[in-house]
């Protein structure tokens, strides 16, 4: 912390005033992130909800697709969660089903299991019935157009953040910072520290696969110093958590800081859970396997242990993915037998999440080079 209160994180994040206990827990990698549904009435410009979730009635804890409370727990239990934060689309879209992960997570994992929303839509009879189910925070998206004073058409946002107080609930709200609105977003937080919230949370802008094109038409472009972060977007928003010096905390959270923190610390505490014990594990959260592939069908548990004995394997040093249809086993292990297997061998390295997406391949034996070959189109 400076002199002057004002703390700094790693990767350009910034706040002044306390954290709220939900980025806390985000910031460590405890936070379970279960998006109950990409359906969302705002339909935001600048949304950067993926395709395979924008406007579609899916439901995701992390990475994984899920369609039953015993997968939502499991993952849950996967990252050693402490709390939840849900997300969309817009939750209170769902509100009957936002009600039941909120009792199952209370009644599974207890009511110290932190609880967080993040909505757009200012709805005091839906807030305060998730309040009374458990819901400990919500933050509130407020829609560009009506930053300012939060007066007139802004009138239902400013009456929900002052009634939350007597449901029990802490009450936030989180928007991303558009350069250009740099005026009306200081005059936005001078109204929300008139209000009292608990806390005001700064999204750098980003570029997504969704919203580029309607980003780009629109003259934003990315800032070279921040991947894909919008160009004055953290400028903006560095400038006022420095100059402003309000009695509400305000924290600003690059995009850089998600994917480098926050995603990098839950993959880490995923990877203890999960991954096997002859898994390599990497700084930045991935794991390293080895891997062989059958080039045919056949049984593949006797396959599996033929493969074992020809690299001495025992039980504990292997294990077999049937619905990948491969044996995994110590990298080093695979490395120091591969020329003598006649299935394609690998070394992968992979997230330790529910879709094991793999971030790099490379082959081990010369199948493995005519698979991969193959596969690029050099095959015959």
């Amino acid at each position: 912390m400076n002199a002057d209160g004002l703390h700094l994180l790693p990767m350009a994040s910034s706040y002044r005033g306390a954290l709220s206990p939900a980025c806390t827990q985000c910031q460590e990698g405890r936070k379970m992130v279960l998006f109950v549904t990409g359906l969302c009435r705002f339909r935001c410009f600048y949304c950067p909800v993926s395709p395979t979730r924008n406007q579609i009635d899916v439901v995701y804890a992390n990475e994984r697709r899920v369609t039953s409370d015993a997968e939502v727990l499991e993952e849950a239990r996967a990252i050693g969660a402490g709390g939840t934060g849900i997300t969309g689309g817009d939750p209170l879209g769902v509100v009957d089903r936002v009600d039941h992960y909120v009792r199952l997570l209370k009644e599974e994992f207890g009511k110290e299991h932190h609880i967080h929303l993040y909505t757009h839509e200012p709805n005091a009879e839906k807030l305060r019935r998730l309040a009374a189910s458990g819901l400990d925070e919500f933050r509130l998206h407020i829609p560009h157009y009506l930053w300012g004073p939060l007066a007139a058409n802004g009138g239902a946002y400013r009456a929900v953040l002052e009634e939350a107080p007597q449901w029990g609930i802490r009450r936030g709200v989180e928007i991303p910072v558009l350069p250009e609105k740099e005026a009306e977003l200081r005059r936005l937080l001078r109204a929300l520290e008139e209000i009292g919230v608990d806390f005001v949370n700064l999204n750098e802008l980003e570029f997504s696969e969704t919203n580029e094109s309607q980003l780009a038409a629109r003259g934003y472009r990315t800032d070279p110093r921040n991947g894909w972060g919008v160009r004055g977007s953290r400028a903006v928003a560095e400038r006022i958590v420095r100059e402003m010096r309000l009695s509400v905390p305000v924290h600003y959270c690059s995009s850089r800081f998600k994917d480098g923190v926050q995603l990098r610390q839950r993959l880490l505490r995923r990877a203890d859970r999960t991954a096997p014990a002859f898994a390599e594990r990497t700084a930045d959260g991935t794991i390293v396997l080895g891997i062989v592939e059958p080039t045919r069908d056949l049984d593949l548990a006797r396959w599996a242990a033929r493969i074992a004995r020809a690299m001495h394997a025992g039980p504990d040093d292997y294990r077999l993915d049937l619905r990948r249809r491969r044996v995994e086993i110590a990298p080093d292990r695979l490395r120091r037998s591969a020329r003598r297997l006649a299935d394609p061998a690998f070394e992968v390295e992979l997230y330790p999440t529910a879709d094991a997406l793999e971030v790099e391949r490379a082959p081990l034996n010369a199948a493995a080079s005519a698979k991969a070959s193959a596969a690029l189109g050099g095959g015959t």
